[in-house]
């Protein structure tokens, strides 16, 4: 996925960004971010809020800086709260936390806010921690011998330990599963939920909208099987959202409950669910599922790759599974959530290899794969045949139709000039125009000649950023002459707010009867002239 749909990595140097193994956007606005680079450095980014960048201060930052306590401990993921305090695990089994701390969400004993990653050791201290969820002011963890510990936030039960008061440090919470093992954690705003081994659902915490899915809408502090229609499936996996939950079974079906005043159940209703109902059966077989306790988003990928998403999804109200042009669930966040915070840490996949775009730019101009040389000014320019056919009309005609041109290998171009018409070809592999203003004139005929409207509107922007007072006056003519619209009243404005001096070039002299009349009438029409 590319990592510029999130607004918080748009100034990210491209060096930088292909150098990136994780990155999680989190924050009320999703206006923090933690990356993970291939060289195991921890980098920071965004507005810092409660210190829960990691930097050891409370000042932001608009460009990455290193989180020098999680440098090189092999991170291999991030939870995040709303407060916000964050935490993260190494491969090595370590749990680190930092930022808001008032309700002992951060583990370390205290309530005291912490600027420094540190290592949670009470409790924790001999096991392997192997995944980590938190929801608003409480944090779990999962070891790889499937234990649940708690701490935290718990005026719902959300920690699980049959108290109503917070709890300060790591707290063993499947002790009253039944010892079962544990695969799966996931927590709502208030609320937790786990799945076992032989895929049964436990949840505790807050349940005043049905988010745990017993039955009833009242609290729980401890673990309760999630029962119902879920007694005869085995499930996988479950994400938590605000306050509505979300369970995949191992057969690919999709069960919802919880809150659904945003139609964040996918049921095509409004209404609540206090147990849960199996929803998108029309779909096809459901791989994965997402959601977000900062969101009251939900979003699904089935079995051939296609995203769904509804809930709150931007301001509206979507109450079923729509179908999405997207490829990853990490974009239906990205561009649809409110705020636009990640579900999850996203693993960025490095292409191995060249893309289709990198291909088809390294191509170009290669005589040892080219099938044409155009020879413009006795200098040769490599192309392909089929590439020109895909990007031109012009070249499509001429190939297509029993030109003389289609059965040679070599052609003459004798109307343009060279780097005009490199440029112009270049562009039909790039998407991109590499022209000094100087000569993009020349390229704004040849396109509109080859009726190539988006490379016309490429040059024309490329004229106005390179427009002076001294060649105003031929740039506006131009305009006229070849019908580009917008530059000729791009460029009639420019002339207009420097008129005194336009008007004594030698651009200005030159211009043609009719032209000069026209020019003379508008900028009269605009009161160039009033005394």
């Amino acid at each position: 996925m590319d990592l510029r749909k999130w607004a918080i990595f748009s100034l990210l140097e491209p060096r930088f960004v292909s150098k990136i193994k994780i990155a999680c956007v989190f924050g009320n606005s999703g206006n923090e971010a933690l990356i993970v680079t291939e060289d195991d450095s921890v980098y920071a980014l965004g507005s810092n809020s409660a210190g829960c960048l990691g930097l050891e201060c409370h000042d932001s930052t608009l460009f990455p800086k290193k989180v020098k306590a999680l440098c090189h401990k092999r991170v291999e993921g991030f939870a995040y709260g709303s407060g916000p305090h964050v935490l993260a695990y190494t491969a090595d089994g370590l749990v680190f936390s930092w930022g808001h701390n008032g309700y002992c969400e951060v583990g370390d004993g205290t309530s005291c806010q912490r600027l420094k990653p540190t290592v949670i050791d009470m409790a924790l201290e001999g096991k392997h921690v192997v995944a980590v969820a938190a929801g608003s002011h409480h944090s779990l963890t999962l070891t790889d011998d499937g234990e649940i510990y708690a701490w935290g936030h718990n005026n719902c039960g959300q920690v699980g330990s049959a108290l109503s008061s917070n709890q300060s440090a790591p707290r063993k919470v499947n002790s009253v599963i039944g010892g079962k093992k544990c695969v799966s954690i996931a927590c709502g705003q208030t609320s937790s939920m786990a799945v076992t081994e032989n895929g049964e659902v436990y949840a505790w915490g807050y349940n005043g909208v049905g988010q745990l899915g017993i039955g009833n809408t009242s609290n729980q502090q401890t673990p309760v099987r999630v029962k119902g229609i879920l007694c005869s499936v085995v499930i996988t996996k479950v994400e938590c959202g605000y306050s509505h939950t979300l369970a995949l079974s191992d057969m690919g079906q999709l069960f919802a409950w919880g809150s659904n005043g945003y139609g964040q159940l996918g049921t095509g209703t409004k209404s609540n669910c206090n147990s849960p109902v199996q929803i998108a059966q029309d779909i096809g077989r459901i791989v994965d599922i997402a959601a977000s306790h900062y969101s009251q988003i939900s979003a699904a990928m089935t079995q051939n790759s296609t995203v769904y998403m509804w809930g709150y999804c931007r301001g509206q109200i979507i109450t079923l599974p729509t179908k999405t042009p997207f490829s990853s669930l990490h974009e239906v966040f990205a561009c649809f959530s409110t705020p636009a915070v990640m579900w999850k840490p996203l693993e960025v996949k490095q292409h191995e290899g060249n893309t289709v775009a990198e291909s088809l730019r390294a191509a170009f101009d290669d005589p040892n794969t080219s099938d044409l040389t155009i020879n413009v000014q006795g200098r040769p320019i490599y192309v392909h045949k089929t590439v020109l056919k895909i990007r031109c009309e012009h070249f499509r005609a001429m190939f297509e139709h029993n030109w003389q041109e289609s059965t040679r290998s070599e052609l003459n171009m004798e109307y343009y000039t060279y780097p005009v018409y490199r440029a112009f070809l270049e562009y039909l592999y790039t998407d991109h125009v590499l022209l000094p203003p100087e000569n993009a004139l020349e390229l704004l005929v040849l396109a509109t000649e080859y009726c190539e409207a988006q490379l016309k509107r490429l040059c024309e922007q490329i004229i106005e950023h390179g427009i002076t007072v001294e060649n105003a006056a031929s740039l506006y003519a131009a305009a006229i002459q070849y019908q580009a619209k917008e530059l000729e009243e791009f460029c009639f404005k420019f002339c207009l707010n420097h008129m005194t001096a336009v008007v004594q070039t030698d651009d200005f002299s030159k211009l043609e009867g009719d032209t000069l009349k026209d020019f003379i009438r508008r900028a009269a029409h605009n009161g160039a002239f009033k005394s």
